[in-house]
């Protein structure tokens, strides 16, 4: 990449930053908020990040847990793009609650297909979730088996399935398609003669395919500042596919995380974010940077 005179050059990636469930459940939220003066609570955290949600506060949602629907009632609720289990429904419905839907469609897909293999087959398999246990959308997923399904995050936790027994594995949709084949892999090594094994790569592609893409992105630049809220599963996965291919990698929650030292001798910089990350967020980060050049360039060698 081409520079001028020692000045470096800084680039946000174009395809970072919000996946399509997300910027929906967003857009539900300000439309509900501009639609009524009446309080707006949103179900969890809207976003795994922790500056979008405080913006949203301010215009009004207000963030609780699934311990305060017990104490509302008659009240608009928004179920953020994760997903809920059955149960969240039928206690809204008991306390008279208006559900406002954002869950992101793949999301419901997943539900609805686990939901049906639960519910109709005989004899029923174990459902095996490869995803991360206690997860919003794992518990979304668990729910639709009456809490039956058998979450696994990693080969070393497949001893609590009997292989001895037919099998359904399907994935959390921000999980990695690479882990998803060693999990497939390891699962028919283990499997018993005569046991039957299905499994379903319900991987969401949007989120997926950015894997390739931020690690030819992230090799492309000499520093990388990777921009994601501390509690964003997804942020984790994809920052470290961006530090395996580059070991100037840097995880930043918002822009006063950034430090100095970290672009020294650097002739390109780039910026990229989860899923989770809004473009805001990742622009106020360029911003920072790009003031802290210019103050070295303004100072007298």
């Amino acid at each position: 990449m081409s520079t001028t005179a020692n000045t470096p050059t800084i680039e946000i990636d174009a395809r970072s930053g919000f996946c399509h469930g997300v910027v929906t459940a967003i857009r539900k939220a300000e439309e509900e908020l501009e639609r009524s003066s009446e309080p707006l609570y949103c179900l969890g955290d809207i976003v795994h990040n922790s500056d979008e949600v405080e913006r949203l506060e301010n215009k009004g949602l207000s963030t609780i847990t699934h311990s305060d629907l017990h104490n509302l009632n008659g009240v608009r609720v928004l179920l953020r793009a994760h997903g809920e289990p059955p149960s969240t429904y039928e206690l809204a419905k008991q306390q008279n609650i208006e559900i406002v839907d954002a869950t992101c469609p793949v999301v419901l897909q997943l539900q609805r297909r686990i939901k049906a293999t639960y519910d109709t087959s005989s004899p029923r398999p174990q459902i095996v979730i490869y995803g991360k246990s206690g997860h919003a959308e794992v518990n979304g997923l668990v729910g639709q088996t009456s809490g039956e399904a058998i979450v696994v995050e990693n080969i070393d936790q497949l001893n609590r399935i009997d292989f001895s027994r037919d099998i359904a594995l399907y994935s959390q949709t921000t999980m990695s398609l690479q882990g998803l084949a060693e999990m497939v892999e390891e699962i028919n090594h283990r499997l018993q003669p005569g046991v039957t094994f299905k499994y379903y790569d319900t991987i969401c592609r949007q989120v997926a395919n950015r894997v390739s893409h931020l690690r030819e992105f992230s090799s492309s630049h000499d520093v990388i500042l990777f921009v994601a809220g501390a509690k964003s599963s997804n942020g984790k996965v994809l920052y470290n596919e961006c530090r395996d291919v580059n070991s100037r990698c840097y995880l930043v929650s918002h822009s006063g995380d950034f430090r100095p030292e970290w672009i020294n001798g650097a002739n390109s910089i780039g910026i990229c974010g989860a899923t989770s990350t809004p473009r805001w967020l990742m622009e106020q980060v360029r911003d920072i940077v790009a003031s802290h050049i210019s103050r070295n360039e303004e100072e007298p060698k």
